[in-house]
């Protein structure tokens, strides 16, 4: 089978198409899977390019969707045809957040899936939404997760609610469409006017060019009619995280997501206890979160927006391009 392997050093330069052995057939309690998709998160950006170290010839994306191809003993929970999409953090099937770090994450701590077939076990992977096809439900996995435990299970978003979104990576968007589909009230930022209308005609209620505005979290505040926001998608980090202070209201919730604005900074604390905002980091989500995700998206019908795809032996390309930051969305891998 055909594959994707990191070398050393890891670089998009360094990185090989290789012809791998085919998977194993599936044991007791395993499934077999023909990838069909993929879609890339800063996460697997990270890995390729050296700044999250793996061992040479491991297989980055953490991302993956295709339909079943077999199937272990003692399974019912699953068919062969059922298309299927991985889990971020295959152990962690319920409750809260598991110690262990990366260890089995895909892409990162075991091979991941910019690969043609996978054998794994059945809890790797839920079903994907009613539908939908491979491409769309590879988006899932990390950026649709990541903002459903923001704004669902750590934000308990009601509708009613307003919800500030930063930026148009596939986070964001999936925030903003889980947000609105909720009935909540959506300010959204971007650096770019073109994509600040594009974030509007997908149902943003309000929008801020932050690069001409740097009291951008005033302004926010000022939307709301001065109360705050309910809650923060916080992608840029320590940068932005005093913005976001300044948007939110007392006893506000802000998900810290991301680092693109900085690993580390100065943190506001005179303005965090004044607020009295819970801030917490949400590194994707469960398996458990995943299912109730899924059940949600059947009910309310949202599509992911998958801007550009590539095939997999173009995976250098296609980050290259989330590289110069031009995506709208997320970046589709075609296996």
């Amino acid at each position: 089978m055909q594959a994707i392997q990191i070398s050393n050093p890891a670089t998009l330069d360094t990185m090989r198409v290789v012809h791998l052995p085919n998977a194993p057939a599936p044991g007791r309690g395993e499934i077999q899977v023909r990838l069909r998709a993929s879609s890339l998160n800063y996460h697997d950006y990270a890995v390729v390019t050296g700044a999250i170290p793996v061992p040479a010839g491991r297989i980055p994306l953490s991302d993956g969707a295709g339909e079943i191809i077999a199937l272990g003993e003692d399974l019912t929970q699953f068919a062969v045809g059922d298309l299927v999409v991985s889990t971020f953090f295959p152990d962690w099937a319920n409750g809260g957040p598991q110690d262990g770090g990366f260890t089995n994450v895909p892409g990162d701590g075991m091979d991941g899936y910019a690969r043609e077939v996978v054998t794994g076990l059945a809890n790797w992977f839920t079903p994907a939404p009613r539908g939908y096809d491979a491409m769309e439900a590879a988006t899932l996995t990390c950026a649709g997760l990541t903002a459903w435990r923001a704004l669902v299970v750590e934000g308990a978003i009601k509708a009613g609610d307003s919800v500030l979104v930063q930026g148009t990576g596939g986070v964001s968007i999936f925030a903003l469409q889980f947000a609105k589909a909720m009935g909540a009230t959506v300010i959204a930022t971007s650096s770019s006017d073109e994509k600040l209308e594009r974030l509007k005609a997908m149902g943003a209620d309000h929008i801020i060019n932050y690069r001409g505005d740097t009291k951008w979290g005033s302004t926010a505040k000022k939307l709301t009619g001065g109360r705050g926001v309910d809650h923060v998608v916080e992608i840029g980090g320590a940068g932005t995280l005093p913005q976001s202070l300044a948007a939110i209201r007392v006893g506000g919730h802000i998900s810290m997501i991301g680092v693109l604005a900085g690993f580390q900074g100065t943190v506001p604390t005179a303005m965090l206890m004044g607020k009295q905002a819970r801030v917490i980091g949400v590194t994707v989500g469960s398996r458990r979160h995943q299912l109730d995700m899924i059940a949600a998206i059947d009910a309310i019908g949202i599509r992911p927006v998958v801007e550009t795809r590539f095939p997999l032996a173009d995976l250098a390309d296609a980050f290259r391009h989330q590289e110069s930051g031009l995506h709208f969305g997320k970046i589709g891998i075609e296996i």
